[in-house]
């Protein structure tokens, strides 16, 4: 079920998120222009690095040339069970990624294309047969789960952040709570005896959590859920790149320290990686921010009983061919 937001024609100037909304953070903070280097070194300093992120090249698509290359894919890997755990974001041992996101920034920087994975996605993971794609990151840590996403889309990523479901709630009170736009009632499973209202509200960190991880109230489940992230998502880029959060030196510092313990990141995400694509993406709008589902045949049982989301494969080689040549702007979810 592709899920896209209507490519608009820009108005005025935006700053872009990579696709992690903690990313985003950064870059308004290099947006702003408010002590740049003491965030510079604020993030740098405080975000986790992963040891290990890409497999042996031997595994990997070939590296795109030409033009093409200038393209950039990150995958943002997601989970709201790191704090269960209490362990650190970079120990991914056991964990199941609940929210895998290919983000795309084109070589001409004329927006931005999300790309969310469905989580129960099922398909071949190298070395261990047919399951979830989730499962990924449980068995070989990042490194299998770029394989695997790189198997899938037939191109390489090129950076990799991991966000803990608890950075969503950081941000949102860090900045005073988002507005969303909700199309449908719901009550939640996750914050009990709260019920979220069709129509324009504002939500509380805990309630943007709550928010991002339903499934249960929902009668396609995670297809709803992946939705209601996206929608999250724009609302928090919206909240965190106002006037009122990129200007103050305050807010910023306060969203760095409430974000980087919630996010991991390979050793090329830093924050001099991050401004500059601020620059370059610095004339876009909000709406050449475009959101689309890997397409998908509903849901079944696998062979072993497990519930699963079947990939569309008859509509894969459009999709892979639109990241291999950069031209997912023509390409139609």
């Amino acid at each position: 079920m592709p899920y896209a937001l209507r490519h608009q024609r820009r108005t005025r100037g935006w700053h872009i998120v990579m696709g992690s909304v903690l990313a985003l953070v950064l870059l308004g903070a290099g947006a702003g222009g408010v002590g740049a280097y003491k965030l510079s070194r604020s993030f740098d300093d405080q975000v986790a690095t992963l040891s290990t992120v890409f497999p042996p090249a031997a595994v990997r698509p070939p590296a795109s040339v030409g033009a093409v290359a200038e393209a950039q894919n990150i995958l943002v890997l997601g989970s709201d069970r790191r704090g269960a755990h209490n362990a650190s974001i970079t120990d991914l041992t056991g964990q199941r990624s609940d929210v895998i996101m290919v983000v795309h920034i084109p070589a001409d920087r004329e927006g931005v294309w999300v790309m969310s994975i469905l989580r129960d996605s099922w398909l071949e993971i190298p070395g261990h047969g047919q399951a979830k794609i989730n499962a990924a990151l449980s068995w070989g840590g990042v490194p299998l789960a770029v394989e695997t996403v790189e198997g899938l889309i037939k191109t390489r990523i090129d950076h990799v952040a991991v966000v803990d479901f608890e950075g969503f709630q950081a941000i949102t009170d860090a900045v005073g709570g988002v507005e969303i736009d909700n199309p449908v009632a719901f009550a939640s499973s996750k914050l009990k005896g709260h019920t979220f209202a069709v129509g324009k509200q504002v939500v509380t960190g805990a309630e943007a959590l709550a928010y991002a991880r339903e499934r249960y109230a929902f009668a396609d489940g995670d297809f709803t859920r992946v939705r209601n992230q996206q929608r999250l998502f724009k609302a928090m880029l919206s909240t965190v790149m106002s006037s009122r959060t990129v200007t103050n030196p305050a807010t910023l510092t306060r969203l760095i320290e409430q974000v980087t313990p919630w996010i991991a990141v390979d050793d090329g995400l830093d924050f001099a990686y991050l401004t500059g694509l601020e620059l370059q993406l610095r004339d876009l709008h909000g709406s050449d921010l475009t959101f689309f589902t890997l397409p998908t045949n509903g849901t079944g049982t696998s062979a072993n009983g497990q519930s699963i989301v079947n990939i569309a494969t008859d509509e894969l080689a459009p999709l892979q061919e639109a990241f291999q040549t950069d031209t997912l702007a023509q390409y139609a979810p």
